[in-house]
């Protein structure tokens, strides 16, 4: 079956002591490989410069998680990719699915193929944090309720897009909200998503948001703005979104 030609990009900020692993496990999979180094100040760096298998693009600062994806978008639309598969640095994420994505958008001819975490359980799934889940699911059904969507996960870094269909897109919100955002465009050009399951990896239970975003509460209230935000900003062509908000 033929796949498209696909950019694999990992978003990366302070990840010493995970990035070479993952990237010998990537780079066995896949041809081209993006790094987008959001600004890394724990050696990171210099790790990727220790490589010549990879492409990376760096950040002179940490913009932020949805900053590093949209570059990685940016870049495999540039390049001329037909699709790019996202996968994050932390080893929460198997390599050896890349392809089982890439498949899957082609075959099911979506616009996005999304890991998910809940569709099915694996010998290897982790038990999740409370609070994480508990936020996860809370802002999963928010998403569903407020847009017609149907998504179990709506936080899994784990997927396969079209580029085409990104180019649809107008992303702003450069954290870690960044997600909602694009759910909401997702929605609002009633573009395709299939879910994939993918197992439920936990390495590190504690592992921090940064700052503020640490607290549940305040993480919590940060994903509802942005979601807010991003639906009070839907354009006049995207009549059903607003309809099921004012039903609402």
């Amino acid at each position: 079956m033929h796949n498209p030609n696909y950019l694999t990009a990992l978003p990366v900020y302070n990840e010493v002591e995970t990035v070479h692993a993952v990237l010998d496990e990537v780079t066995r999979y896949c041809t081209n490989v993006l790094v987008v180094d959001d600004g890394s100040t724990d050696g990171t760096a210099e790790k990727l410069r220790q490589r010549d298998d990879i492409q990376v693009v760096t950040h002179l600062s940490n913009f932020g998680y949805g900053s590093a994806l949209m570059t990685a978008f940016d870049e495999a639309i540039k390049q001329g990719f037909e699709a790019v598969v996202t996968i994050d640095c932390d080893g929460q994420h198997e390599p050896q699915r890349i392809e089982d994505l890439v498949t899957r958008l082609h075959s099911s001819e979506a616009d996005i193929v999304s890991g998910s975490r809940y569709l099915k359980k694996f010998d290897l799934n982790s038990h999740p944090p409370e609070q994480r889940r508990w936020i996860n699911r809370q802002i999963t059904n928010e998403i569903n309720d407020r847009l017609g969507l149907q998504l179990p996960d709506a936080f899994c870094g784990f997927k396969a897009y079209r580029c085409k269909s990104l180019e649809l897109l107008e992303l702003t919100e450069t954290g870690y909200a960044m997600p909602l955002e694009l759910w909401v465009q997702v929605a609002c050009h009633e573009l395709k998503v299939v879910e994939m399951a993918v197992p439920l990896i936990y390495l590190d239970e504690n592992r921090s948001f940064g700052g503020d975003l640490d607290d549940g509460a305040t993480r919590l209230n940060y994903y509802q703005d942005v979601l807010c935000r991003s639906i009070a900003r839907l354009p006049g062509n995207c009549p059903q979104l607003q309809t099921r908000e004012l039903a609402g």
